[in-house]
């Protein structure tokens, strides 16, 4: 036998032999068993180290102070002193003692068991800390038991207000810029009725409309307040209650703010009245607290605002109407726009089929409602008269786009003190300078069918900051005039667009020519551009642009002739279409599309960017849009956001979402909108803008006319202040733009013309007492390229004769006189613009004429005499036609 397997001759003195006592394997304890050391002191203390006996677990277990292991008293394996340690018997020894998994007891006794087992006894590394299946059952049943008496305190404690206590609504302050008192609005509308004297149509419509299963529900919708919950837990917009319960405790409970205390608080009060509170009980707080528009909160007032009658008098037709009010009155009112009335007359006939569906009035009913009933005049408040109405329709508007927590209904109830960007001062001399305009040119008793409905819209910004400090909206609501022309939507800006299309010739550069890397090539304005009328268009490749009839599409101006290849500068200044659409092309109209909207237009009113016309300013824009793209003009490339709000205040305290907005984001190189900005001087000093010359100051801006004289503007800038002007035919009873050929007494209406004198009479008032300031003097950008599918040798371009030369902005303090050139047909034989002799007398610069703005075709010069014709010949057809102001066009495919 080895001597390793050989017993000891003292098998009780683990102390004997060499090395001393070694009883566990390799030398050294297993995890969580005692040392030698706590060996040997067990043994010391227990007074047994020299016994070999057999302890009273049975055998092969010994006691802590046994001895060392034999054959005869074999060793615990690993698994059973873990075992013998979970138990915290005997068998644990030392171990158990030592404190890791109880309380210490007596040697020889289990340690004191834990109430929670946590971390793991008798585990270790990660299994040590995770819990047992045990420990989260347990944990589970606490927090759920916690939960069920939480909600059984909140409901107990939650109390029913009575319905007059819900009633607290307050006047909301304006100011102006300076901080003095514009007006209040409030004195709410509002008068509390029974359920009896409710009609019961209205009642029908209403549940219809907002909640089918009021009848039978619970009062609560899980899924709709599951959905509320996520989205402002992710920060994004919340949604309304989704029933008649719900929406009841939000309009008489709650305050109007979207957040989850007040989800759950809701949820508790709806539970609490739906248990409490009867059927009728609920529909009658809902219909006297909610808001109907028009300064009207329940269905008294709002039958009396709308129709004129009591509630308990409300008909089928009118309740269908009143119903869809309660999904927003601000887009559903009828009276408001045009967009509005289309909405209200949708949701109306839908209305009217889901109570039929449901069984709430019968077919026959349903057949008697076939006209929309329109609802009566809007009775404003005295306080609320000519622009005052228009101004706090767009603070409030200001208000809720900034924060989505609030909404009309909210702001309705009061309490707020809203501080604008208004400037009195500018607000009422734009109400002159329309008012003396249309006086003088206006005349509806003489011309009835020419002179009425004549429609004024402007926006006067700061430019590089935003702030809105004029609007011009209408001639007030005390006239019947309800919709702000100052943010109108729908009003085509004809060639007040071409500026957008420039820009990105020069910023992106063009499809048609590389630059030295391979990049498409930017432009300047002196480029050369094909200007003869019913021009054919090229694709940036070459090929013909096919019109919707087949054929090669052709591009007219507004007034005939040919003036060969002009600079675009020229182009701009005559506002010639035909160049500009084949600028459109040659950058990629998508591209186009994407630099008017960074320099501040709403991409939601363009028309398809691809269309042949997108560049002759087809898409719609309100007054404040185009000013503030033109406001990015002004500021050397930098857009700022249009606003009206500089702080908002409730209670005492500021609301926190009011700070001013952003700075002015770079959009544009500079340079690039400092020569824009150069073109457009041209424009006004000596192009179809030039009545703003008696402004007396550096001015820069845009002329637009569309087809058939539907609208005419003039978008127009100093360094300080940008205002645009629209002007256009609108029944408001009968929504749809008129044609405004005779208006004024005129052949046809131009953006040069009134548009033009309105914006020059306000600015001389609204900057007279602001320095005269030059514009930046523009870099160098870009280089000359022509336009795609145009010849080698080009004729030469009319502003390279010195009559034709743009001349220089003049000094701040001297105002221009032009010259007036006389007209000369050119001779017989000859293509004006291209061969015909020079036959315009000189003058130092080319100025508009008489009677429409423009240049003869005959002004051209023939630079090369030997070249020119005899004048002997018959004159040219076209030479002796009047041009007109700016052309836009809608670009339809001429044949």
């Amino acid at each position: 036998m080895s001597e390793r397997r050989r017993r000891s001759a003292n098998p009780g003195g683990g102390e004997q032999g060499p090395g001393g006592d070694r009883p566990y394997a390799y030398g050294r304890p297993p995890e969580g068993a005692p040392s030698y050391d706590e060996r040997a002191a067990g043994r010391a203390g227990d007074g047994r180290a020299g016994s070999d006996s057999v302890g009273s677990d049975g055998p092969g277990r010994r006691r802590p102070g046994a001895g060392r292991d034999t054959a005869q008293q074999p060793r615990m394996t690993r698994a059973e002193m873990r075992k013998a340690g979970q138990k915290g018997g005997q068998g644990a020894g030392p171990a158990a003692a030592s404190g890791r998994g109880g309380k210490q007891g007596p040697p020889g006794k289990p340690g004191k068991k834990r109430f929670i087992d946590y971390p793991r006894f008798g585990k270790s590394g990660v299994r040590r800390w995770v819990p047992s299946w045990r420990l989260w059952l347990s944990g589970v049943l606490v927090v759920f038991a916690g939960g069920v008496a939480a909600v059984g305190i909140a409901y107990a404690n939650t109390s029913i207000p009575k319905l007059h206590d819900m009633v607290d609504n307050q006047n909301n302050i304006y100011y102006w810029a300076d901080g003095s008192e514009m007006t209040r609005k409030g004195d709410t509308n509002r008068q509390i009725v029974p359920i009896g004297e409710i009609s019961v149509n209205i009642q029908n419509a209403v549940i219809a409309a907002e909640n089918e299963t009021f009848r039978t529900d619970s009062g609560i919708d899980p899924k709709g307040m599951l959905r509320a919950v996520y989205n402002m837990a992710r920060g994004g917009q919340t949604q309304g209650a989704s029933t008649i319960t719900q929406q009841y405790v939000k309009n008489g409970y709650l305050t109007q703010e979207q957040t989850l205390d007040r989800k759950v608080k809701e949820f508790f009060i709806t539970l609490k009245v739906n248990q409490k509170v009867s059927k009728n009980e609920i529909l009658e707080g809902y219909l006297n607290t909610s808001w109907f528009g028009r300064s009207s909160n329940g269905i008294q007032a709002a039958a009396q605002a709308y129709y004129g009658v009591n509630a308990k008098d409300v008909d089928i037709c009118q309740s269908a109407m009143l119903a869809n009010l309660l999904k927003g009155a601000a887009v559903q009112d009828p009276s408001l726009s045009a967009a509005n009335h289309a909405r209200a007359e949708s949701n109306w006939k839908a209305i009217l089929d889901l109570m039929v569906k449901d069984k709430l009035v019968t077919a026959e009913e349903r057949a008697k409602c076939t006209v929309f009933p329109e609802p009566i005049e809007r009775k404003p408040a005295a306080n609320m008269n000519g622009q005052i109405s228009y101004l706090v329709e767009l603070a409030d508007k200001n208000v809720l786009n900034r924060d989505k927590t609030l909404d009309q209904q909210s702001l309705d109830k009061g309490g707020f003190k809203i501080y604008t960007t208004f400037e009195k001062d500018k607000v009422e001399a734009l109400k002159k300078a329309v008012d003396d305009v249309q006086a003088e040119t206006l005349n509806p008793v003489k011309r009835p069918d020419k002179d009425t409905f004549v429609q004024v819209g402007a926006a006067s910004i700061r430019p590089g900051d935003g702030a809105i400090v004029a609007i011009y909206g209408g001639p007030g609501v005390e006239n019947g005039h309800h919709g702000n022309n100052a943010d109108a939507q729908g009003i085509q800006v004809g060639s007040t667009f071409k500026p957008f299309v420039l820009a990105t010739a020069m910023q992106n550069g063009v499809l048609t020519s590389t630059d030295d890397q391979g990049k498409p090539a930017r432009i300047n304005a002196d480029s050369r551009y094909l200007a003869d009328d019913m021009s054919e268009i090229r694709k940036p490749d070459g090929s013909l642009v096919i019109g919707d009839d087949g054929k090669p599409y052709r591009q007219a101006n507004e007034d005939p002739g040919k003036r060969g290849y002009v600079s675009l500068r020229q182009a701009m200044q005559w506002s010639y279409n035909v160049p500009f659409v084949q600028l459109n092309q040659d950058v990629g109209g998508p591209n186009a599309a994407d630099m008017a909207e960074k320099m501040g237009l709403r991409r939601e009113t363009f028309t398809d960017p691809k269309t042949t016309t997108f560049a002759l300013g087809t898409s719609t824009q309100s007054p404040i849009r185009m000013a503030t793209g033109y406001g990015t003009l002004a500021a050397s490339g930098k857009e700022a956001e249009p606003y009206s709000v500089t702080k908002v205040e409730r209670s005492g305290k500021e609301w926190p979402t009011f700070a001013k907005p952003a700075a002015a984001k770079q959009v544009m190189e500079a340079a690039v909108a400092d020569n824009i900005t150069d073109v457009l001087v041209n424009v006004a000093k000596n192009g179809t803008g030039s009545k703003s010359n008696a402004l007396g100051r550096p001015v820069a801006g845009k002329t637009g006319t569309t087809d058939d004289n539907m609208s005419a503007w003039w978008v127009g800038y100093t360094p300080q202040l940008v205002t645009s002007v629209g002007l256009w035919r609108e029944d408001p009873a009968h929504p749809g733009l008129i044609p405004m050929k005779g208006t004024g007494g005129k052949e046809s209406t131009h953006g040069g013309d009134t548009p033009t004198d309105i914006f020059t009479r306000y600015m001389k008032v609204a900057l007279a007492n602001e320095k005269k300031l030059n514009f930046p003097v523009p870099q160098p950008v870009g280089s000359q390229v022509d336009s795609s599918g145009a010849p080698v040798s080009a004729s030469p371009s009319p502003t390279l004769s010195p009559t034709d030369t743009a001349p220089a902005v003049p000094a701040p303090d001297v105002p221009v006189v032009p010259v007036q050139p006389t007209e000369v047909a050119p001779p017989a034989g000859c293509t004006p613009g291209v061969d015909c002799p020079d036959t315009t007398p000189s003058a130092p610069a080319p100025t508009a004429s008489p009677t429409k703005g423009k240049p003869s075709p005959s002004a051209s010069a023939c630079l090369i005499p030997a070249l020119c014709p005899s004048p002997s010949a018959s004159a040219s057809s076209t030479a002796t036609t009047k041009p007109t102001a700016t052309p836009s066009g809608s670009g339809s495919p001429s044949p």
